[in-house]
């Protein structure tokens, strides 16, 4: 089950989505619902549904990146030599993924912490 809809992705874009485009983000929210039970079943959501409709504007592109993939860290161009080059923070350009922000939406980034099966057997001993 999708937590957000085709028209809150259109809400947040600069450009009409076409027909073609309606039906892939439709089966995209659905994965990002999949991507974020599996990441943070207990999350709010609210935030459910704004880091689907990121994921997949990411993946549809916005229409106002000015040449830039969504989600690139690094760019390059070239000129005459017909160059371009680009780094992606997280995952691929066109591919749903959860950025560091989403998943502190989320409440799962950056968490520090360790556990030891050991100390719980060593407590149910006495």
């Amino acid at each position: 089950m999708a937590y957000a809809t085709v028209n809150d992705i259109q809400a947040r874009l600069t450009r009409d989505l076409t027909a073609d485009e309606q039906a892939v983000a439709t089966t995209l929210l659905d994965d990002a619902a999949v991507m974020i039970d599996a990441t943070a079943e207990d999350a709010q959501e609210s935030a459910k549904k704004l880091v689907s409709c990121r994921m997949v504007i990411r993946a549809l592109g916005d229409g106002d990146s000015n040449g830039f993939p969504i989600g690139a860290t690094q760019g390059s161009m070239g000129g005459l030599g017909y160059t371009q080059s680009w780094t992606i923070g997280s995952g691929a350009n066109g591919e749903l993924y959860l950025t560091r922000l989403d998943k502190k939406l989320l409440g799962t980034g950056n968490r520090i912490g360790s556990y030891s099966p050991i100390e719980e057997l060593a407590g149910n001993e006495q």
